[in-house]
């Protein structure tokens, strides 16, 4: 598809999801009364549901989805590994055990307190796969940094748990965490991420160049000009700052980082990474976005977290580009 064609096209799916979000729930709310609400407020419980309940929980959405659709095409492009994603290579699983500790440890509460531990504990995450990876002969290789990342989430996931199962406080304040969800959010809590998503974004913007050249391989990178170290190194905070600030506020959202930068590239076959990240930005907030109303409607009037729609729509999409030929070579 053109750039014509995918950003219309795009940007159409995310208003028919954002729409969706807010007049799909236990109450529905018909279209006409959503954009009355929106547009001249009122006091009808309609209009009470749609600006205080479902507009906080939307805009969490769109900027939690946009984010992990940044980090993902970001880090699949550092790492040269298609199967690549903030939740595959460990960021995810880290972020939330900061929060984890944050709460654990009583430093810190609420989001502004939580993000700090997120942003810390996917660094740590971060430092530990491509340590662990580069090790060996070989280095740091896509298989290897894959095969770290499920690793480290698996013990970090086991750590978390026993903290959680070892104080039922500390599970009451992080059990809509585990398995991510969108509910319960207040309307401060996407002011509260946007200087993290905002730093995070400049940084992955700011590298769109470099990552195509990194593309064609560390040695025509350098031959370009690109400082091949310091790209990656710049490119990696980025995505941790997107993915702390989004796993601060939804928890760990899994598959989007890694299913929204490959629909993206089907998409535009042009423009670089300067068109796939903005366009995984789109793609991530309404598939998010999407996978929350359907949460709402499979189990109607009871909710799936939006973090289990996405895993059932991820799992497959790793499945095929697992076996598709060369995958990870």
């Amino acid at each position: 598809m053109s750039r014509r064609l995918a950003w219309p096209a795009a940007v159409a799916a995310v208003a028919v999801a954002v729409l969706l979000s807010l007049a799909v729930g236990t109450r529905p709310v018909p279209p006409a009364a959503v954009l009355d609400a929106l547009l001249h407020g009122g006091s009808s419980p309609d209009a009470l549901v749609v600006r205080s309940l479902r507009l906080p929980r939307t805009e969490v959405g769109l900027t939690a989805g946009a984010a992990l659709g940044v980090a993902g095409a970001a880090l699949q492009a550092v790492t040269r590994n298609p199967l690549a994603d903030p939740g595959i290579l460990g960021l995810s699983q880290g972020a939330a055990a900061g929060v984890v500790l944050a709460i654990a440890s009583g430093l810190a509460s609420g989001f502004a307190g939580y993000v700090w531990y997120a942003f810390a504990g996917a660094v740590v995450a971060a430092c530990l796969v491509y340590g662990i990876a580069a090790r060996g002969r070989g280095g740091a290789s896509p298989v290897k940094l894959a095969l770290a990342g499920t690793a480290l989430s698996a013990m970090t996931a086991g750590g978390t748990t026993v903290v959680l199962t070892s104080s039922s406080a500390t599970l009451d304040q992080f059990r809509f965490w585990q398995v991510g969800a969108l509910s319960g959010r207040d309307a401060g809590t996407v002011g509260r991420m946007l200087p993290f998503l905002l730093a995070g974004a400049v940084l992955v913007l700011a590298c769109a160049r470099g990552l195509d050249a990194l593309a064609l391989g560390d040695e025509t990178a350098r031959a370009l000009g690109h400082r091949v170290g310091l790209l990656r190194v710049t490119a990696a905070l980025g995505a941790t700052l997107l993915t702390a600030a989004a796993v601060a506020a939804a928890g760990p959202i899994a598959f989007v980082g890694l299913a929204v930068p490959h629909l993206a590239r089907r998409l535009v076959t042009s423009g670089g990474h300067r068109a796939v990240l903005p366009l995984s930005a789109l793609l991530g907030a309404g598939l998010l976005l999407a996978a929350d109303v359907a949460g709402r409607v499979v189990r109607a009037p009871a909710e799936v977290p939006a973090g289990v729609m996405t895993a059932l729509v991820g799992v497959p999409v790793l499945v095929v580009l697992v076996r598709r030929r060369g995958a990870v070579n």
